[in-house]
């Protein structure tokens, strides 16, 4: 929780900048791993000020910036925040600061929204976007790659059975790029989150959204689609894991809605695949994060993250074989 002084400095900041006309007031909204979030009340409306304090693209000072990029190509989704001013470096907040629209809801519930959750995959990934972002063409590849940074990131990692854990199943998921990379040869690329967990969906009774957009690039729907129905994103904030019947019920109406002219069973082919794949990003990523937890002075230290992580890791067997 920041102190009175940083709630202060930023008050000054969103003066001086002329992004909020005063009287208005800042507290504390929520932090994730790179980001911490302030809402700002005046009396004409709500907002979201987030300023960022790291980059899991490696854009150092630029991610915030290519934040609000994502944000204002997906502007007329209807489904994610409006971005409406940005402050690119770190001076004087300490991280690149981004003003948005405040969106009222609740997170997502596996029970009942998997419909809702379709219905903004499908707005988003019909949306036009520029070539400008970062692009993942073979996204199988891609992460792969990424995940054997991240297990190798720090070379005095002292857990060294879970890192063989993780990089044997790393080679399994190598020889799943070769053999799957001609589903994905064709695909038509578009602006995909890749960070889909319950706690970054805002469910209203008349809106349903998605934010959080620090990692968005440019690749094939599935990664979503994936991403959203593996057992490691479901369980990040729940204790939920998708059976066979929700997983057909989500990519069914996501079909319908977004691309009725591709079989249903390619569509769930081609997420059964990167849901293999992401599992190893996101054990990778809590091997890595392990370290950054409790060999560094990080800048963002979520308890409730950190409980995750070594439960994943405590049992990598198991996670991977919830995906067969």
């Amino acid at each position: 929780m920041p102190d009175t002084d940083r709630l202060k400095q930023i008050e000054q900041f969103l003066t001086d900048t002329g992004w909020v006309s005063p009287p208005f007031s800042v507290t504390f909204l929520a932090a994730g791993e790179y980001n911490a979030n302030y809402l700002i009340e005046s009396s004409a409306r709500q907002y979201v000020l987030r300023i960022n304090h790291g980059s899991q693209l490696g854009l150092g000072d630029d991610q915030i910036a290519y934040e609000y990029q994502v944000l204002t190509a997906l502007a007329d989704s209807g489904v994610t925040p409006k971005p409406l001013a940005c402050h690119p470096r770190p001076d004087p907040l300490g991280g690149g600061a981004l003003l948005m629209e405040f969106i009222p809801g609740r997170p997502l519930d596996y029970c009942r929204d998997l419909k809702k959750a379709a219905h903004v995959f499908a707005r988003i990934h019909t949306v036009s976007v520029p070539d400008s972002l970062i692009v993942q063409a073979d996204p199988v590849t891609a992460i792969a790659q990424e995940s054997h940074g991240l297990l190798h990131r720090f070379a005095d990692h002292p857990l060294k059975k879970e890192q063989e854990q993780i990089l044997s199943y790393h080679d399994t998921v190598q020889a799943l790029a070769v053999e799957t990379r001609p589903l994905f040869e064709s695909e038509p690329l578009c602006l995909v989150n890749t960070e889909v967990n319950s706690g970054n969906f805002l469910i209203s009774p008349d809106r349903a959204c998605l934010v959080d957009w620090e990692k968005a690039v440019l690749s094939c729907r599935y990664q979503d689609l994936g991403h959203f129905m593996v057992p490691t994103t479901t369980l990040w904030k729940t204790d939920t894991v998708l059976s066979r019947e929700d997983r057909h019920l989500f990519l069914a109406c996501y079909h319908q809605q977004a691309c009725p002219d591709i079989p249903l069973d390619e569509v769930m082919e081609k997420s059964r695949v990167m849901e293999k794949t992401i599992l190893l990003r996101a054990l990778s990523w809590c091997f890595m994060a392990w370290y950054e937890y409790t060999q560094t002075d990080r800048p963002i230290q979520n308890p409730d993250t950190f409980v995750k992580i070594q439960q994943y890791l405590s049992d990598i067997p198991w996670i991977l074989n919830c995906v067969t």
